[in-house]
């Protein structure tokens, strides 16, 4: 158990069901009530890139793993300017910080960013209530002065992610060309030089982690960052080979100026999106999203692309997705699927240049399988046209350092992938 017990101030979570659970501050301990949609995520470290994600803006996050801020804090893994999630919800905090790389104890950061924490409730039964009911929304309290019903009636008030734009309240805004690439964090597996010549690309910020853009610099992309009301016409300005569309938070229906952006665009040079990239894309194309129960938030969710019938370990945040009949509608193929619960994961448009994917490539943190989809951005913008099957087999192969065709070898062949959804073949290649 923290030591916490002894000296913070007490602190609650109340959901809008009605359920109390009862912990300790960190952080910011001050008097005060937050809300937000209660969500959790099943990483196992990376804790400091998920309180910087901005993708989780409005949502007091839990992380199921038991032990949190046993690595510390430091300087370098920061995904955006500051902390965005309401609240922070762990089952022990740590009480020492041993990294080489650590430069603070994760609640002296919390308590200068001014975000409280929750320790000492049971993570397991929140998280199994989520899972069965659905993320709620919450409120996190320091206030002793507020009973359960109070707290319990705040967190019914809560206004939900569902039709807010919260994309307006992460965006940075103004001109940015970025020219970090991943530097000492390029992965040694699959290393590939980029291009000599670059392309010019501008990035849509609608709440972009920065290793996205450090992916598209080190794939070889010139990056000019815009906000994410841009207009048409000031992108076109910029004269890019390509049209890049950010991660980002909140319901994907309710961020306008972009998908109005898009719209206008669709056709006229090659998009790709990331997360919330992906479902205004969709939005611009005129298929719909809608909530998921729980959302998908972890570093090891299982994808299948359709075309090459090879498996992914993804990571992801994201609370929507996209109606897929609705996508077949307007153009757009299914290239990827969630094999938890075959969701929609990618697509590619039939005729134009635009794909998307729902999970993070760039995964910081995460595992680095879906890598070769930026190299799919700068072939598609060399081609004009979205990658097919054999295309992205190829860059995978690329970074992957296997040759087209050739067989592994001692890997036995996998066993059948069992799929609820019809269009997934259940024999996976052996060749990965």
């Amino acid at each position: 158990m923290t030591s916490l017990a002894n000296h913070s101030p007490r602190a609650r979570l109340a959901l809008e069901d009605g359920s109390v659970f009862h912990g300790w501050a960190f952080g910011h301990t001050d008097p005060r009530t937050i809300d937000g949609e209660v969500c959790f995520n099943t990483s196992m470290s990376g804790y400091q890139e998920i309180l910087t994600d901005p993708s989780y803006a409005g949502q007091i996050v839990t992380m199921t793993y038991p032990l949190i801020g046993n690595y510390g804090v430091n300087e370098e893994d920061w995904e955006s300017r500051r902390i965005f999630v309401r609240g922070f919800v762990v089952r022990e905090l740590s009480n020492q910080a041993s990294n080489f790389r650590s430069t603070r104890k994760l609640e002296a950061w919390l308590a200068d960013q001014k975000v409280t924490g929750i320790t000492g409730l049971d993570t397991r039964a929140l998280v199994r209530k989520l899972r069965i009911d659905g993320a709620m929304d919450g409120v996190l309290s320091t206030d002793e002065k507020l009973s359960d019903a109070d707290l319990v009636q705040a967190a019914k008030a809560s206004p939900g992610l569902v039709g807010r734009d919260l994309v307006r309240e992460v965006a940075e805004g103004g001109v940015i060309r970025w020219s970090e690439d991943l530097g000492a964090w390029t992965p040694i597996q699959g290393f590939i030089a980029p291009p000599k010549q670059h392309k010019r690309v501008v990035a849509l910020d609608c709440g972009a982690k920065r290793n996205i853009l450090r992916n598209l610099v080190q794939s070889g992309c010139d990056t000019v960052v815009l906000p994410y009301d841009a207009s048409a016409a000031q992108i076109l300005a910029q004269k890019p080979d390509g049209l890049f569309v950010s991660n980002g938070p909140g319901d994907p229906a309710a961020v306008t100026p972009t998908i109005t952006t898009l719209r206008s665009l669709l056709g006229k040079l090659p998009i790709f999106g990331i997360c919330l990239g992906h479902q205004l894309l969709s939005l611009a194309m005129g298929a719909t999203t809608y909530k998921l129960k729980f959302g998908h938030r972890g570093g090891n969710q299982p994808v299948q692309n359709l075309h090459t019938q090879k498996v992914e370990i993804t990571s992801q945040n994201h609370g929507f997705a996209v109606d897929v009949p609705s996508l077949e509608k307007v153009g757009g193929e299914s290239t990827h699927v969630n094999l938890n619960d075959d969701t929609l994961e990618g697509f590619r448009h039939k005729s134009e240049p635009i794909f998307a994917v729902q999970y993070h490539p760039e995964a910081s943190p995460g595992p680095h399988d879906a890598r070769y989809l930026f190299d799919c951005f700068l072939d598609m913008m060399n081609s004009g046209r979205s990658p097919t099957g054999a295309e992205m087999d190829s860059a995978q192969r690329r970074r992957n350092s296997v040759a087209p065709g050739s067989n592994p070898g001692s890997a036995p062949a996998l066993q059948s992938i069992h799929t609820k959804n019809p269009s997934v073949q259940s024999q996976v290649s052996a060749d990965r």
